[in-house]
């Protein structure tokens, strides 16, 4: 029982530390846009937190001294990586041109150890399956692939039709779960009377068989109801 103890001593004081430096010192970008230098400061994180959290007879405070200086030590390369280009080119992935014009640019293939295969998978999840479409392709530092179409090839949009486009409303949650979303509603200037009313006249007698209200002003009130039958009772807030 104390060895169960002892672990969770450790797990409730040291994530959230890991926590803290992981977002805090280091930022709230996803771990798949991470570059290769954060990347690799975070696994070595987990991998110091899970010894510690495994093998008690580790040192604890050990751990957390780690964390720590790993934390502090990312930050100030980061900086300096902001501050200073050509040492941020020495310990992180620049971003490589992989495709001119339709055409491989297999060179910078080869230095990036990219197969052909990864670079069509790439492609096809950007909906692209003839290469020819392509005007530029770049492997981002992240290894994500970004694709620039051929002009011929990318849609019209309406700045080149010049249409005039009207500016797209945010649909505001206003009812979640059978409640109503008070800040939201107060935030519409509308009053819950009204939202009520506007579910009413789409047949809702309860404000309990909605699972999910938007609305903006050009729409109303968009419902998703439970799929479950609700006895009908009078909408109450």
């Amino acid at each position: 029982m104390e060895d169960y103890l002892f672990v969770f001593f450790r797990i409730i004081t040291i994530m959230p530390l890991l926590v803290f430096v992981t977002i805090y010192i280091m930022g709230k970008r996803p771990i798949g846009e991470l570059p290769v230098f954060d990347f690799l400061t975070v696994v070595t994180m987990g991998a110091v937190v899970g010894a510690d959290i495994a093998e008690p007879d580790i040192a604890h405070a050990p751990t957390v001294f780690a964390i720590i200086v790993l934390a502090l030590f990312q930050y100030f390369v980061s900086n300096w990586i902001i501050k200073n280009r050509r040492f941020g080119r020495l310990i992180t992935f620049e971003p490589t041109l992989i495709m001119e014009n339709g055409k491989f640019l297999v060179k910078n293939l080869k230095g990036i150890k990219y197969s052909i295969d990864e670079v069509l998978m790439l492609l096809r999840e950007k909906d692209i399956f003839d290469f020819d479409e392509v005007q530029y392709a770049v492997i981002e530092s992240n290894g994500k692939l970004t694709v620039l179409r051929r002009a011929e090839i990318t849609p019209a949009t309406p700045q080149d039709l010049n249409l005039q486009v009207k500016a797209k409303e945010v649909p505001m949650v206003v009812i979640i779960e059978g409640k109503l979303d008070h800040h939201s509603v107060s935030r519409l200037s509308l009053s819950e009377e009204k939202i009520i009313f506007m579910a009413r006249e789409q047949g809702y007698v309860t404000i309990a068989d909605i699972f999910l209200a938007t609305y903006t002003k050009d729409k109303g009130l968009i419902i998703s109801p439970y799929d479950v039958n609700r006895d009908n009772i009078n909408i109450e807030h």
